[in-house]
């Protein structure tokens, strides 16, 4: 039992795995540990000396920051718009996604695979005529003018991503509510939604980090500096000729921070919405 053991230890596809992890991870870290510690340096430090630990932690730049009510705006606009986009997307995609799982009607299927060809389109491919759109419902330089576009675009993939798990919700639970006299609506909202909380916040957290990183739909929508969000608010510290990148590495630190913290508690549900119904049987 023990050769055997050891065997397994070394086993060449578990060292292929980790190694092949590890490597992901310092791709992931490095940047995000090269970002923390930029914003600790001088100017003059961070050109000679971009990667490594601060001779001089300059404690004041994150400070000046967080002491501004200038970023605190910026957070508030973003958290703002970003809950919209969240909320009116986790409504709508989830009544569509739900349809197109348990209603069968004419037509679903071929408007289910329209509806999937959003996918092939990025937001910067529709600008003009989002922005026409939006100048015509009188929704230009608003919150909702920046997150109604963010919603439409994430619908795509947030009803593929509903429909996959609503379908792998027992048929047998809708039929006996059916039998019990229980409407569509009625299950929807009591059964189907408490049992599918894991896809609501991959989705939700999905969602959120999109709207909260965006930048070319606000820049477009918006024209009023007081309703920027934080992707804007980095041309505070942009000039004409020169660039405070300490300041702007300490800015980024400081804004990235949320999405972190919301994906490390939002991490179990995510894991396990994202593979619900991979395996069957």
């Amino acid at each position: 039992m023990s050769n055997a053991g050891a065997r397994s230890a070394f086993d060449p596809a578990v060292l292929f795995k980790a190694l092949f992890l590890g490597l992901i991870a310092i791709f992931v870290l490095v940047p995000l540990l090269a970002t923390l510690l930029g914003g600790f340096k001088s100017l003059g430090e961070l050109r000679v000396n971009p990667f490594g630990l601060p001779r001089h932690w300059e404690w004041q730049n994150y400070a000046d920051i967080l002491f501004s009510a200038r970023y605190w705006q910026l957070l508030r606009n973003s958290l703002v718009i970003s809950t919209l986009a969240v909320t009116l997307t986790l409504i709508t995609a989830s009544m569509a996604a739900f349809t197109f799982a348990h209603v069968r009607f004419f037509g679903s299927s071929m408007l289910l695979s329209y509806l999937t060809l959003g996918l092939l389109f990025p937001a910067a491919t529709a600008v003009l005529p989002l922005f026409i759109k939006v100048r015509d419902l009188g929704l230009l330089d608003t919150y909702f003018g920046v997150a109604l576009p963010q919603v439409a675009f994430s619908l795509a993939m947030s009803v593929l991503l509903l429909r996959r798990f609503f379908k792998d919700i027992p048929y047998e639970l809708l039929e006996a509510a059916l039998v019990d006299g229980c409407s569509y609506i009625k299950f929807f909202r009591y059964v189907t939604l408490p049992l599918s909380r894991p896809i609501l916040a991959t989705v939700g957290t999905i969602t959120f980090v999109n709207s909260w990183n965006a930048y070319l739909l606000p820049l477009v929508m918006l024209n009023t500096d007081a309703l920027y969000p934080w992707p804007l608010g980095i041309m505070v510290y942009q000039g004409e000729y020169s660039s405070e990148w300490h300041l702007i590495l300490a800015f980024i630190t400081l804004t990235i921070l949320p999405t972190i913290i919301l994906f490390l508690l939002a991490q179990k549900h995510i894991v396990a919405g994202l593979t619900a119904g991979a395996v069957k049987g």
